[in-house]
């Protein structure tokens, strides 16, 4: 991440104290005064800093902020009272005095900081609301962070680090969306945070699409995933699948199907059965349509545009959209089980069982094909299987026959109800894919409307997707 010729974190700090339009104050919960020590450290702070605060104790916090209903306190909420209640207090108290030439700033962090021998999550949420002009309106660029460091102290120096880049691109850093993720993280190693939110709001960061800055934080590896909302929100994964179920479709969804749908339909209903017989309780389902970076990208490209379509088109049928860097299923699956332990399903068509047994997806690992469905299968994980059926043959479990010195393998998974099929072939209709669609509207031919639901014939032609003239 650090580059030799990007400015260091003091020379940054020292910047903005120089820089007498700048004024504002600093809240940090949870490590510490991370980011508001750098500025004291780099002289002239008296010029930026108008207050500083840490109100570590509950009661104290929970005064000056008020109390979350869900009595979190590292939670975007918390971090959205802090920065509100700090800059409102700038404005009441300094914009007499100093309005007509102070660009006025609140920083604020919540963040939960843990050791090496603790179970606990390093993570946090942090962001500034800031004026672009004396006397303007707000802005807000706003993040949520995990720590990867071992140790605290190195936790809350990348968090003081991170601070300060946060601070500096907001100050001087919007002219070009291209550069913002990079400066976002100059001075820090490879692999010391992962930050898997960012979002942007007000009139100076307007030129900034939310939805394509997430998906930068995915293409550069600074995030494992990102999620979107059926209301086409940034969510945080963490956040999305706590205390739910969950129900995941991977694909291209370009454009998304009839039979996408029936496999998400036939999916759910499985799911609500086992969720009944597994947790002896009805417990939320989330379904999600899951696209990898793999299947976004064309010779190295991804074509935002494209992108873009395909996540509207999602989250318009009111489904979940995950954006992720796994290629492999028990990646995915690890990933999940560090926010949820509830039952997850991922659902796969018949065809692709084949790659589910396929040994050479799994050569990175010491104990090959065995250890990689190892670790993805377990007694709250399972595979749902969808019929892939044509006019000559219809697949299912049953009629898949990998090499003999796997089918032991495959048969266990089979008869412990991992591997589960949803559907006989008499429930449902020849399998479509994308590309079938795709191939269809390329040639002129209108059944292609046929075979995708009303809402993604509507956005195909009102915004000519996939070749439609």
């Amino acid at each position: 991440m650090a580059d030799a010729s990007c400015a260091t974190t003091v020379s940054k700090a020292l910047k903005i104290n120089n820089d007498l339009t700048r004024y504002g104050a600093f809240a940090e919960i949870g490590a510490g005064q991370e980011v508001a020590r750098h500025f004291f450290q780099a002289g002239m702070a008296s010029q930026t800093i108008a207050k500083t605060i840490s109100a570590y104790d509950m009661i104290v916090s929970d005064e000056i902020y008020g109390r979350e209903a869900n009595g979190r306190y590292v939670c975007e909420p918390r971090l959205e009272k802090m920065l509100g209640h700090e800059y409102t207090l700038l404005i009441e108290r300094l914009s007499g005095p100093r309005g007509a030439k102070t660009c006025f700033f609140s920083f604020a962090s919540t963040v939960a900081t843990a050791s090496s021998s603790s179970n606990k999550q390093s993570h946090g949420w942090m962001g500034v609301r800031f004026q672009a002009t004396p006397g303007g309106p707000d802005n807000e660029i706003i993040l949520h962070v995990r720590m990867l460091d071992r140790h605290r102290l190195q936790q809350q120096e990348s968090l003081g680090i991170l601070g300060v880049n946060l601070l500096y691109c907001a100050f001087y850093g919007l002219a070009d969306t291209d550069s913002f993720v990079p400066q976002l993280v100059e001075n820090l190693k490879e692999g010391q945070v992962v930050i898997d939110v960012i979002k942007f709001k007000g009139p100076a960061v307007g030129h900034f699409d939310n939805r394509l800055m997430n998906l930068e934080l995915v293409r550069r590896g600074l995030a494992e995933a990102i999620m979107f909302s059926p209301k086409n929100e940034i969510l945080n994964v963490a956040d999305a699948v706590y205390g739910k179920s969950l129900l995941i479709q991977r694909g291209t969804f370009r454009p998304v199907t009839s039979t996408h749908i029936d496999v998400i339909q036939k999916g759910m209903a499985q799911m609500k059965a086992d969720v009944k017989n597994m947790e002896g309780k009805d417990l939320e389902i989330l379904p999600v349509m899951e696209l990898t970076m793999h299947n976004l990208t064309t010779d190295g490209h991804v074509n935002e545009s494209d992108f873009l379509a395909r996540v509207e088109v999602l989250t318009s049928l009111g489904y979940h959209v995950m954006i992720s860097n796994f290629r492999l299923f028990y990646t995915l699956k690890r990933f999940i089980r560090r926010y949820n332990q509830n039952l997850m399903a991922l659902i796969i068509g018949a065809s692709h069982l084949e790659k589910l047994f396929e040994e050479s997806h799994y050569k990175n690992l010491e104990g090959g094909l065995l250890e990689g469905l190892g670790k993805l299968m377990e007694q709250k994980t399972k595979v749902y299987v969808y019929p892939h059926k044509t006019p000559d043959l219809c697949l299912t479990t049953k009629s898949f026959f990998p090499k003999a010195h796997l089918r032991h393998i495959y048969a266990y998974f089979v008869e412990s109800k991992q591997i589960v099929d949803v559907s006989g072939c008499d429930e449902t209709a020849d399998y479509l894919h994308s590309s079938d669609v795709v191939k269809m509207i390329e040639s002129g031919d209108s059944r292609w409307e046929q075979f995708v639901p009303q809402k993604v014939v509507s956005a195909i032609k009102s915004q000519k997707l996939f070749g439609f003239k």
